[in-house]
């Protein structure tokens, strides 16, 4: 099972990354006083810092980890709607065929499957839908199905349900692990973020109470102000989607 990790700052992970970015720069600016005074912040501190943050962004940033998920679960969304499709198809043909003979009829929809689970696939039920095809399966023996088929059902749809059963099902399994990479892709992505986080906001910290005496350097160590003036220049943007060049 995959670890749950929670990250350990707020807002967005690109706002997070820039504003880490800034400071480090900021560091890097002056590094000479920063160093005088905290030797262990000696070269190449602030310029690996730098890399590490940039390489957060370029294996992180804008990687698509649910391209595989969504991909697959529209494979699982298209075996559905064909499968209810056809299921649909075949119960209607059987309906009309076995009219004169009610209770067959509704012995071969019960047999079938359709009358335990038909109801739950019409709410979209995936795991109903994976029962009725599997019961359909099961239960259309030769007999029955010769039986269906002289009535007027053809034989060829009868074999494409059949089939769907162990196609949806795999394509089920598929999906679900997915699901299972994406989170372990996620959790590989935001321990990478804490750590970067994590060294940047002690920098912010350290420095600004090494700038004390010196309020607009120490704007430039204020993590907070930062992201803020980043996520009010995005909002600025986003209202503005053609801004002029």
């Amino acid at each position: 099972m995959a670890p749950i990790v929670l990250r350990i700052y707020t807002g967005k992970d690109v706002d997070m990354l820039i504003t880490a970015a800034t400071i480090t720069q900021a560091a890097i600016s002056h590094k000479v006083f920063l160093q005088s005074n905290r030797p262990i912040w000696a070269d190449p501190f602030f310029d690996d810092l730098a890399a590490e943050i940039e390489n957060a962004i370029q294996t992180h940033l804008g990687l698509d980890n649910s391209k595989e998920l969504r991909l697959a679960t529209q494979v699982v969304y298209q075996i559905q709607a064909n499968s209810i499709q056809d299921l649909a198809l075949v119960k209607i043909q059987i309906s009309e065929d076995f009219k004169d003979n009610p209770i067959r009829k509704a012995e071969i929809l019960n047999q079938l499957g359709f009358t335990p689970f038909l109801k739950e696939v019409h709410k979209k039920d995936q795991e109903a839908l994976i029962n009725l095809l599997f019961q359909f399966k099961t239960n259309l023996d030769a007999n029955l199905r010769t039986e269906i088929v002289t009535k007027g059902t053809p034989n060829n749809l009868l074999t494409k349900v059949i089939n769907y059963a162990d196609t949806l099902k795999n394509a089920d399994i598929n999906q679900e692990s997915f699901k299972g990479i994406k989170k372990i892709m996620t959790a590989e992505a935001i321990t990478d973020f804490n750590t970067v986080y994590s060294k940047v906001i002690s920098v912010s910290k350290i420095a600004n109470k090494l700038f004390k005496g010196s309020p607009a350097i120490q704007q430039q160590f204020s993590f907070t102000k930062i992201n803020k003036t980043i996520n009010a220049n995005r909002s600025k943007s986003d209202n503005n989607p053609n801004p002029k060049l």
